[in-house]
């Protein structure tokens, strides 16, 4: 991360989720180091996402990942598979996408509007 980025604050919940979702990806092989080293492409799919408001926060299978802002500007690594993403804000009804992936795919990319909850 560059140096002028100040990063997000983490409570303890949200670092138990990433560490969490780190250990699942870790279990299910999606850090696997066997295809690297034959030069084979990375078992993940990239996921690009843009929209608005920028401080919602997205969670990728009931897993918090960050910020919209933060997934705007560096993405996350899918593994292959079936992923629910999810993008909240206070005052906005949830937004709620179900995303397939395979090992190859071209990244991944989402446009969030979510829509202010009427008074």
């Amino acid at each position: 991360m560059p140096p002028h980025v100040k990063p997000e604050p983490m409570n303890r919940k949200m670092r138990a989720a990433a560490l969490a979702m780190f250990a699942a990806m870790f279990a299910g092989g999606a850090f696997s180091l066997a295809g690297c080293a034959a030069g084979s492409p990375p078992r993940t799919v990239s996921l690009r996402m843009k929209g608005q408001p920028e401080s919602a926060t997205v969670t990728v299978d009931e897993q918090w990942i960050g910020s919209l802002a933060r997934v705007t500007r560096y993405g996350v690594a899918l593994p292959p598979g079936r992923h629910r993403i999810t993008v909240e804000a206070p005052g906005h009804f949830p937004w709620d996408r179900l995303v397939e992936v395979k090992d190859g795919d071209p990244p991944v990319q989402l446009d969030v509007a979510l829509i202010a909850v009427p008074d």
